[in-house]
């Protein structure tokens, strides 16, 4: 009787905070209908700003603030379930808050902010910058990607994780993340180093690397397992259409591009730049290529125009905002609920992951002939961060159904953890490398 009780003054309770609750949303703004993007958008633009503040404040990538920001106020978010245990993420008080109800329209967003976070990378790449990196960053960057794209890719198939899965998550692990290494080292006043130039030039070639894997991922996955043919098409295309971008695209466009902007409206070259942007992914994706590689090379043709650092300033903004969008939808989407059911793997893959890059890379380094203390220094500050696109590749899979849906909050966990451990492993550089210099001076 008294449970019986108990579980009516429950239900009770659970009812009135409900209708409360509803109350007081349709009180505040009684026209804007609370199952729509607009309110989700709300939601995420004011908890986003909020969060990320803080993570200012405690000098956290702002990456990390977005993916918290969007498990607060996610759908699959266990705080929503605690607070409501009746209803759950479905109940209806959670559709009325607005609680990123619509995550069609999300997806939708987020697949711009992506296109607009590598066309604004690409502008920072004109072809004269891709073609002056040195062999050395080329050859130690992709040895280090490789050596720990194939290291991860075995330890994956061996915690039991079928075969795209394990594919997927070792391309996404074999990236290092350039807006956090970049940010990490111009807050420690070491972005000018001569070890630094070298990790600049590495970390180009791999978000040039990941941009084709992302491509190759999706053409594989869509064969269903790893296809000579299918691989070969892929570079085929691939090829052909950057140096289409090379030869007649750096001729046409740029100039296009200078012409707009003497007009010196900064709204029609604000539109210029955005339709070469969207044109280049509507074409990249009409060749069967990821609209990732389009929105890049577009990119580096902006940047060969001599408005280039305009029209970066016009595009950041934009790009600023859906980038956040697509970082908070991807956290929402994180079932963080089963992190025990993954946390050995994430434990297991952090650890081979920053194991086999540093090896990987001082591999490189040691082929290449680079001094000890400036193979060290890269060494340990490629080895942790993973970001934005370790994330994009693994959102890459999950939308076209290739892989688990636990590979999103699995590189969510990965992502924030190494880019918390990615200051502490710079400083024990500083540390190391003194230390074998006295050694060689005995």
């Amino acid at each position: 009787m008294q449970n019986s009780a108990l579980q009516i003054d429950s239900s009770g309770i659970q009812s009135s905070l409900n209708n409360t609750v509803s109350s007081l949303i349709e009180q505040i703004t009684p026209e804007l209908p609370h199952t729509t993007f607009v309110t989700d958008l709300a939601f995420i633009m004011i908890i986003g700003a909020v969060v990320t503040l803080a993570f200012f404040k405690i000098r956290q990538p702002l990456i990390i603030g977005y993916l918290f920001a969007g498990m607060l106020i996610g759908p699959l978010s266990p705080l929503w379930s605690w607070i409501l245990p009746e209803g759950g993420p479905q109940s209806d008080v959670l559709e009325g808050v607005g609680i990123l109800s619509d995550i069609s329209a999300l997806n939708l967003f987020s697949e711009i902010g992506v296109i607009l976070l590598l066309f604004v990378i690409g502008i920072e790449f004109p072809y004269a910058k891709i073609r002056s990196i040195g062999r050395e960053a080329v050859g130690v960057g992709t040895i280090g990607l490789f050596a720990t794209l194939g290291a991860v890719f075995y330890a994956a198939s061996a915690f039991g994780l079928n075969f795209m899965d394990s594919l997927f998550i070792a391309a996404a692990l074999s990236i290092s993340s350039t807006a956090i290494i970049v940010k990490i080292l111009e807050e420690m006043g070491k972005i000018k180093t001569e070890s630094s130039i070298l990790v600049l030039g590495i970390l180009i070639v791999e978000d040039v690397i990941a941009v084709i894997l992302i491509s190759s991922l999706q053409s594989i996955a869509l064969v269903g397992s790893v296809s000579i043919e299918s691989i070969v098409v892929v570079v085929i295309v691939a090829t052909g259409l950057i140096v289409g971008t090379f030869t007649v695209g750096t001729r046409v466009i740029p100039p296009l591009i200078d012409r707009v902007a003497a007009s010196e409206h900064s709204e029609i070259l604000l539109l210029s730049v955005l339709g070469v942007c969207f044109g280049y992914a509507l074409l990249a994706n009409i060749v069967g290529l990821s609209v990732a590689i389009g929105a890049f090379l577009a990119g580096v043709l902006v940047a060969e125009s001599k408005s280039a650092e305009v029209s970066k300033l016009l595009a950041s903004p934009i790009k600023d905002m859906f980038v956040a969008i697509f970082f908070i939808s991807v956290g929402a989407l994180m079932d963080v609920s089963q992190i025990e059911n993954y946390i050995f793997i994430a434990i297991a893959l952090i650890a081979v992951a920053t194991g086999m890059k540093f090896g990987g890379n001082m591999l490189g380094n040691f082929i290449f002939r680079q001094k000890r203390g400036k193979s060290l220094r890269s060494a340990f500050t490629l080895a942790s961060p993973r970001g934005e696109f370790s994330i994009v590749i693994v959102k890459a899979g999950v939308d076209i159904g290739a892989v688990s849906a636990f590979l999103f909050p699995l590189i969510g966990i990965i992502s924030i953890v190494t880019a918390f451990l990615s200051p502490f492993l710079i400083k024990a550089s500083d540390k190391v490398v003194p230390l074998l210099k006295e050694k060689d001076n005995e």
